[in-house]
């Protein structure tokens, strides 16, 4: 049996536990300067919990704002715990940090995107530091304009 070492998992718990950092921090004592999140979740996870018509309205994916107004924010190893307003309507949503499928913070231009493959049980998810694609541009353009995903590359030393 051929051992190797399994970059791809050790990447997503990586990518998975600077979230977790993020957020505790942030629980611990709120949101710095202009930092603000915008974070993508698979609303279909078996342990996402959200109201039922949250579910129906984003039957598959659900992007969340962590800026201005957000309460309770709990953090585990698991995922988060938060109250966000929706139309004036507190509502609290738990995401596992296995359901998240972009995590951007717009005010420092960083993103993080998690893709998984359908192959099979035993592969791993891939996580992506990119530049965004014209789909994900006009997604974050919904939210707010100039939300931008960069790539690491830009910080490497040459």
């Amino acid at each position: 049996m051929t051992r190797a070492i399994d970059y791809g998992n050790l990447m997503h718990r990586a990518m998975r536990s600077l979230i977790q950092e993020v957020l505790t921090g942030v629980a611990a004592d709120g949101l710095p300067g202009e930092h603000h999140f915008f974070i993508t979740f698979d609303t279909m996870h078996p342990d996402v919990e959200i109201a039922d018509w949250l579910s129906d309205r984003y039957p598959g994916e659900m992007t969340i704002v962590i800026q201005n107004w957000f309460d309770n924010l709990i953090v585990n190893d698991d995922g988060f715990a938060i109250t966000l307003n929706f139309g004036d309507n507190p509502e609290p949503l738990y995401v596992p940090y296995d359901a998240i499928k972009t995590f951007v913070d717009p005010s420092v231009e960083f993103g993080l995107r998690f893709e998984t493959q359908d192959d099979g049980p035993d592969e791993a998810p891939e996580v992506e530091v990119s530049e965004p694609s014209a789909e994900d541009e006009a997604d974050v353009a919904d939210i707010k304009q100039n939300a931008d995903v960069v790539s690491l590359d830009s910080f490497r030393k040459t």
